[in-house]
């Protein structure tokens, strides 16, 4: 399979908002995803708000390095990182971003395209075109790049609904009641050409955020996974990959406990951030239901691992947490990668983290140039030539003589061109 993948992924921080209205009460925007392991809500600068074949090839996590017990070592020098990329904003500023921090990090190129759908409404998780579409011209334009979507598994999904909704919910989607929105989400993804496009869905589905949640009703939920995926690769012309992401740690449910089966995953995800349960880097591998529990999920399971959010959040500026996340990526070598990237998880587009954003830029950058010792002296600039500061444009114009006089003079409209130089 080439790169050139659409990856719909749902971050637990939030990340999709359409500036679609929602049709609940609450003022928690539908469509913008929260971090399942923060028990408060993160706040995110303006701009970034969120809008809101059957059988998968396996093989991918065999010939991973072995988890170990605890976190990576430090025996190289240097990254060589797999597909990555950063959540940078919901819509098109989103892709417009992915430039800005290509020259952030010195001509590296993220590969990876990741936004979120809304989760407010049906009609919003179907994926409006205007909303998918800047992302698949960015997707389309080269072969190696990869779009990530997450994609919510039922409306209102952050509106707050108790567990007995959520059942209710979970049980109608077990029974097929919602398969057509996630078919017509299909279609308008390979109509759009991205038929390669990692769907995250349902992410964080252990925690209690997000009404795609597993805990009230595990085997409904999974049900209903397999019934989506079902309805997606229904459409021709798809080759689609599904991504079971949950967060780091227990939380609510043990994240295995919801696992749909082999047959209707092909990536073993992971949320991750620098946040309790797991003070060290260290605990949080080796954590109940930690980073070491997924990679050896997946390779029992004969998956390719991935991390579609993680980044800073309790501990600050840590760059220490940077230093070891990246090399435990570089260690597992998962399918693709992708940074939570605005305050407090990112990098770049955070001034808050100055010595965590230097290690991602030091390990991210291909090559790291030293300064010349000897530096060659400034040429002196050339002589700009002696021309006028301003030169109007040259202007047309056209004076239509009328039907009976044109045909008399057997001419066409008289035409006059006035291109403003007046010998100044």
């Amino acid at each position: 399979m080439s790169h050139r993948r659409l990856v719909l992924t749902g971050t637990c921080i939030g990340a999709v908002t359409a500036g679609l209205l929602v049709a609940t009460t609450t003022t928690t925007p539908e469509n913008a995803p929260r971090d399942a392991q923060a028990l408060s809500a993160v706040q995110r600068p303006p701009d970034q708000a969120p809008a809101g074949g059957p059988a998968p090839v396996g093989g991918g996590s065999a010939g991973r390095a072995d988890p170990g017990d605890d976190e990576p070592g430090e025996e190289e020098d240097g990254l060589d990182l797999p597909d990555f990329g950063a959540f940078l904003g919901s819509g098109p500023e989103g892709v417009r971003r992915i430039e800005k921090m290509e020259k952030w990090l010195d001509g590296r190129e993220p590969t990876v395209g990741h936004t979120y759908l809304p989760g407010d409404l049906w009609v919003n998780i179907e994926g409006k075109r205007r909303f998918l579409e800047p992302w698949a011209e960015w997707t389309r334009e080269k072969d190696d790049r990869m779009f990530v979507l997450n994609v919510p598994m039922l409306e209102r999904n952050e509106g707050d609904l108790p567990d007995e909704a959520v059942d209710h919910l979970l049980r109608a989607g077990a029974r097929g009641h919602f398969d057509h929105h996630f078919r017509r989400l299909g279609e308008r993804l390979v109509d759009l050409g991205v038929e390669e496009t990692v769907v995250v869905l349902g992410w964080e589905m252990n925690g209690t955020t997000y009404t795609s949640r597993c805990a009230p009703n595990p085997e409904a939920w999974k049900t209903y996974w397999r019934n989506i995926v079902s309805a997606m690769r229904s459409v021709p012309g798809q080759d689609f990959e599904f991504d079971f992401a949950p967060a780091r740690g227990e939380d609510a449910i043990p994240w295995t406990q919801c696992y749909p089966g082999d047959r209707y995953v092909d990536i073993i995800g992971m949320d991750s951030y620098d946040q309790p349960p797991g003070t060290s880097f260290r605990e949080q591998v080796n954590q109940p239901y930690g980073l070491k529990k997924q990679v050896e999920f997946a390779r029992e399971h004969d998956k390719e691992i991935s991390y579609p959010e993680w980044g800073l959040f309790r501990d600050g500026d840590n760059p220490e947490y940077m230093r070891k996340m990246l090399e435990w990526i570089r260690r597992h070598d998962p399918e693709y990668h992708t940074i939570t990237d605005y305050c407090p998880h990112g990098v770049m587009q955070c001034g808050t983290n100055p010595e965590a954003s230097d290690v991602f830029r030091e390990l991210m950058t291909d090559v790291a140039e030293l300064p010349d010792p000897f530096p060659t002296p400034p040429t002196e600039p050339e002589q700009e030539p002696d021309v006028p500061w301003w030169k109007p444009e040259p202007v047309e114009f056209c004076v239509d003589l009328g039907d009976w006089i044109q045909d008399l003079l057997d001419t066409e409209p008289l035409c006059f061109k006035f291109d403003g130089d007046l010998g100044l």
